[in-house]
């Protein structure tokens, strides 16, 4: 399955359950993605290359995840020049915050089921 179809795949069943609590999402779930939600999540936006430098990954894998994320209507990207270079920065829409609250919750859970 290609990067688009997964995502679109995803975003399908996201619509379906966009506001229920504990709604595992496969798109957040990558473990890189899930990286960049959570840092995200907890500001208004962050720079693309402060985003790569705290994953410690290459320019082209973090495009490809915020590809992934904002295929899904996730993530928005704003482009700006700020010290006469065009910077990019990364936003988490209120879907993708929706997304990345309800998968947390969905992990959270898992981890507390009580043994059988």
């Amino acid at each position: 399955m290609t990067r688009r179809a997964e995502a679109a795949k995803a975003a399908k069943a996201a619509d379906a359950t966009d506001d229920a609590t504990g709604a595992f999402d496969t798109v957040v779930h990558a473990p890189q993605r899930l990286r960049i939600c959570a840092m995200l999540d907890a500001v208004t936006q962050i720079e693309f290359g402060l985003v790569q430098e705290r994953l410690g990954v290459s320019a082209s894998v973090l495009s490809k995840h915020v590809s992934v994320l904002m295929d899904a209507g996730y993530v928005e990207q704003r482009k700006a020049v700020r010290d006469t270079r065009q910077r990019v920065w990364l936003v988490l829409t209120a879907k993708g915050r929706a997304a990345y609250r309800g998968h947390v919750a969905a992990l959270r859970e898992i981890v507390d089921q009580p043994p059988e």
